[in-house]
């Protein structure tokens, strides 16, 4: 079996983007996967201050959540990640995030963390942004050697008041489509 992990990047408890993240999470277990969802607004996550303090001892400096959410990043055999668009981007939480797995896996890690795991992205608009919050997720996750499957287009919803991604039937089949491709792609990988 594989595991799957969902990185919420929402604000929002119980809203559109993590409706939308069950919903593809749920299409991977169906596929056979095991699935945890993360939501980051749960996890105390400090901005980077690229000292270079991991390219130096291989430890993080800084004592928040990060080391136990990049654990699960790792130990996954393949990733999620949903973020709104706020004001055409990311959400802070998920900012923080990306930018320090990004210079910890660079400096510590010698960008290996990640080699060949399969990921998505997923956004959640009420109007714009969808594009660029798909985007700016999915430079991340090539940028960090993880292997981006195909699907037939972008998986986003569309949603501005709670529960308003749940009427979106087209956008949840791709969210859906995303959780079968990266569960699929990687019991492929690990056969």
């Amino acid at each position: 079996m594989v595991k799957v992990l969902g990185l919420m990047g929402s604000p929002r408890i119980d809203g559109n983007i993590e409706a939308s993240l069950r919903e593809s999470l749920k299409a991977a277990e169906e596929a056979g996967a095991d699935t945890e969802m993360v939501r980051l607004i749960e996890k105390r996550l400090e901005t980077c201050y690229g000292c270079k303090a991991c390219q130096a001892t291989g430890a993080c400096r800084l004592d928040d959540d990060f080391i136990e959410v990049f654990d699960k990043l790792r130990a996954a055999d393949a990733v999620i990640i949903a973020s709104p668009s706020y004001s055409e981007s990311i959400t802070a939480p998920l900012k923080a995030l990306m930018d320090r797995a990004a210079y910890y896996n660079i400096m510590a890690l010698n960008r290996s963390a990640f080699t060949g795991k399969p990921g998505g992205a997923i956004a959640v608009t009420a109007r714009t942004g969808a594009a660029t919050v798909w985007s700016q997720v999915i430079i991340f996750l090539l940028s960090h050697r993880f292997i981006v499957p195909g699907i037939a287009s972008i998986p986003n919803t569309v949603g501005t008041e709670k529960g308003d991604v749940l009427n979106d039937a087209e956008g949840l089949e791709k969210v859906r489509e995303l959780g079968r491709a990266v569960t699929e792609l990687a019991m492929k990988l690990k056969a």
